[in-house]
């Protein structure tokens, strides 16, 4: 079997129909069937079986379709590695970002841009955990992500550690700027994301750490609408820095919580032991340089 060969076999099995894989190829339907028909003698085992008009695949055949999409991307990063070897002028950066973002973020693409101005983006934002779900199938290359996470085949550089921070109506007025997980426990709490999810685990963590019982009346994972209910005093939050400093003017009243009670670590992540582009590793390098300086 070559390359060739394999490309035509992921055709077949994601067409179902030797017809439309031919047209998805642009290659005529006798050949196609044929190099099915060797494929399956040199192997000695059936790969796909006709069902009405279309394919099923067997066993052996989803073997093979794992290992042929791993060895055909493989053969494409060794194409792009070998063209942008010493290069990184051209190409382009795939970027996920958390949720909450970073609030340097915009300042730190405009750097890279002045440096590598040919180079396009595909930035996609969503939550941490799907973010590495994201950077392992390789549909990014990087993403900034929040901590702790199982980061089991990824590469990651920290960031920074954020504070989180209560927040209320100007109704309220705790009597200090610092506040503690007990004096918060009572409010009603609506809390910057979904069960489950990275803020919502960290938040609920340290309560549970402490044995306390938060009096959590909702989640909303829109923080425009989330800071336009804490305004209107529908009830309390605790959210990290970023949101502040992202969502200024609202008239609320803002308390840091001790960082060693409740803090998020935010990292940047990549596929280890693959291939990185040279344009991310230029970016990689920019934010390394960014946040030390």
């Amino acid at each position: 079997m070559d390359i060739r060969q394999l490309r035509y076999y992921i055709a077949i099995v994601e067409e179902r129909k030797i017809s439309a894989a031919a047209e998805r190829l642009h290659i005529s339907q006798p050949p196609l069937s044929q190099h099915l028909k060797t494929m399956e003698e040199e192997l000695g085992s059936k790969l796909v079986e006709r069902s009405g008009k279309y394919f099923e695949v067997t066993e052996a055949g989803k073997a093979l379709y794992k290992y042929a999409l791993r060895m055909t991307q493989l053969m494409e990063e060794a194409k792009m590695e070998v063209k942008e070897v010493g290069n990184g002028v051209n190409g382009r950066l795939t970027i996920g970002i958390n949720t909450f973002s970073v609030v340097e973020l915009p300042e730190i693409l405009h750097k890279f841009r002045k440096l590598y101005p040919k180079v396009t983006y595909k930035i996609q934002q969503n939550e941490s955990s799907h973010l590495c779900k994201l950077v392992r199938d390789r549909i990014v290359e990087l993403a900034i992500i929040r901590l702790p996470l199982d980061l089991d085949n990824l590469s990651v550089h920290h960031l920074y550690s954020e504070p989180f921070y209560f927040i209320t109506s100007k109704k309220w007025q705790p009597a200090d700027d610092e506040i503690s997980l007990a004096e918060i426990q009572n409010f009603p709490l609506i809390l910057p994301s979904t069960e489950g999810l990275g803020v919502h685990y960290i938040i609920k963590e340290a309560f549970s750490r402490f044995q306390l019982q938060p009096n959590i009346v909702g989640e909303c994972s829109d923080i425009t609408l989330l800071m336009d209910l804490i305004s209107s005093d529908f009830g309390a939050s605790i959210v990290p820095d970023t949101i502040l400093k992202r969502h200024k003017g609202y008239p609320i009243h803002a308390h840091k919580i001790a960082s060693n009670t409740l803090s998020a670590s935010v990292g940047l992540i990549w596929l280890k032991n693959h291939y990185l582009s040279k344009s991310a590793q230029n970016f990689v390098d920019l934010i390394r340089k960014v946040r030390n300086s």
